[in-house]
């Protein structure tokens, strides 16, 4: 068996990498991503405890089920979003949405 630490580890290094791609990157689908590692960190994380703190019960595994469907929904959104973007500006770069007017 595989102990919790690794996990939790594993976990860390995911969210960390997320973040920092997230704050470096200046491209719409490479942040797009680093939030996408941000949220399966949490996921595992979710699962993890589960497992570790009350293994007969699914509680974690339910809040990661929901948490997929939320971050499937986001991506969909959020593609749409960067597709709009791309095709007014002719760019996916966050520099070329700093002046947008309301």
């Amino acid at each position: 068996m595989i102990p919790v630490v690794c996990y939790i580890s594993l976990s860390a290094i995911l969210f960390f990498t997320g973040v920092f791609g997230f704050v470096t990157r200046r491209n719409l689908i490479a942040m797009l991503i680093s939030v996408e590692l941000i949220l399966n960190a949490v996921d595992l994380q979710f699962a993890v405890f589960n497992r570790h703190l009350f293994p007969t019960q699914m509680e974690g595994m339910f809040f990661t089920l929901f948490s997929i469907g939320v971050s499937a929904a986001e991506t969909a959104v959020a593609v749409a979003i960067i597709i709009n973007v791309y095709r007014h500006f002719h760019s996916d770069q966050v520099n070329s949405i700093e002046n947008m007017k309301l």
